[in-house]
């Protein structure tokens, strides 16, 4: 089957939409009709070169939409299922999901940084020309095709614009505070970088009962959406940032800090303002090669630290459990959202992203 999608050719260039063709699907293959993809900031790192992929490539890793056919061996999914896809689809019976840790999966770690599927290929072509996957979903196009585990069924009743935030980023920023830092009612918190992460892990905040959550930006009108997130104290990101954090939390600092700007200054803040024996969770990335630089003694005091990518997500536990809170009332999704455009306007999203001028802008595809 032919159909559209955004394609990445070249480094610094603007994608391009083109009609593409699915071979076949596999045993295991579930195919996807996208109706929304969100635009993320890690599509928008391979756009601009400092997150290496092969090329050409179809970005997106943030879609939902209705399940159209399953490979012969998918049994737990049928045509007709709203499903949410997920970047980290899992083998199941590796070295690291024998241990319950899937986003360590071995063929996802392999495979996904070369654009394939889990089973090492690609089931895209661009005229005679292999097209490589993103994150396994490559969800900026009409269709995705995706491993079994990676399609996770949810509830008819989310719209699919709200639904497709979940797969990224609402489960890293709310699953970093719920889930990995495993954040209990009454504690302390601190948010640097009030993006689509950062005002995830405030609402995260908020859903698992801190009673303090403390939002960190260097943008006033940021500030003032991460209260609306359910932040309740605002701080300007500055020299007297450790200051006034510390003067919160009874000169101790906070009992988490989720650094989820990106930058080495920001990183050098997450530290000092952990208190000692609380915990650390690093949400934010810069270029891969990029070596950083930390005051060694703000690492002192038992404090725990933590890389989390993906929140410590179970998609087929957390995706249903997220679309649950939205539907309930207690999770904002219509908020995220600043920009709605069609699959040729993408460009003119990424525009957006680069002058900060949106939080997600999302593909409507339907």
């Amino acid at each position: 089957m032919r159909f559209k999608a955004a394609i990445l050719k070249k480094i610094s260039e603007p994608l391009e939409i083109e009609e593409v063709e699915l071979i076949s699907l596999a045993p295991n293959d579930v195919l996807i009709r996208n109706y929304a993809s969100g635009l993320c900031h890690t599509d928008l790192e391979v756009m601009q070169g400092s997150l290496t992929y092969p090329l050409p490539i179809v970005l997106g890793h943030e879609g939902s939409g209705i399940v159209e056919e399953v490979g012969k061996d998918v049994t737990n999914i049928k045509p007709g299922d709203h499903v949410i896809a997920s970047w980290n689809p899992h083998c199941g019976n590796c070295f690291y999901c024998d241990r319950n840790e899937p986003i360590l999966c071995e063929p996802f770690t392999r495979e996904q940084p070369r654009g394939k599927m889990l089973d090492g290929s690609s089931r895209l072509r661009l005229g005679s020309e292999t097209l490589y996957h993103f994150g396994i979903v490559s969800s900026h196009a009409q269709y995705s095709v995706v491993p079994n585990s990676g399609a996770i069924v949810v509830p008819k009743g989310i719209p699919f614009d709200r639904a497709c935030l979940i797969g990224c980023s609402v489960m890293t920023g709310v699953g970093a505070v719920v889930r990995k830092a495993k954040t209990q009612a009454g504690d302390s918190i601190a948010v640097i970088g009030c993006g689509a992460v950062g005002l995830n892990a405030i609402q995260g905040g908020k859903i698992a009962g801190a009673e303090l959550i403390i939002a960190i930006d260097q943008d006033p009108a940021r500030l003032e959406i991460a209260k609306n997130f359910g932040a309740t104290h605002l701080v300007i990101a500055g020299d007297l940032t450790i200051d006034e954090v510390k003067d919160l939390t009874a000169g101790r600092g906070a009992d988490a800090v989720f650094e989820a700007a990106g930058a080495e200054s920001t990183l050098q803040l997450a530290f000092e303002i952990t208190r000692p024996g609380g915990q650390l969770v690093i949400l934010g990335k810069t270029e891969q090669n990029r070596k950083v630089s930390i005051r060694f003694g703000s690492m002192m005091g038992e404090k725990r630290i933590v890389r989390s990518s993906y929140g410590g997500a179970r998609p087929q536990r957390d995706f249903p459990w997220l679309a649950e809170l939205y539907l309930d009332g207690h999770l904002k999704l219509d908020e995220l959202i600043s920009l709605r455009l069609p699959l040729d306007k993408i460009n003119e999203g990424f525009d957006g992203m680069k002058r900060r001028e949106v939080i997600r802008a999302v593909l409507e595809l339907s």
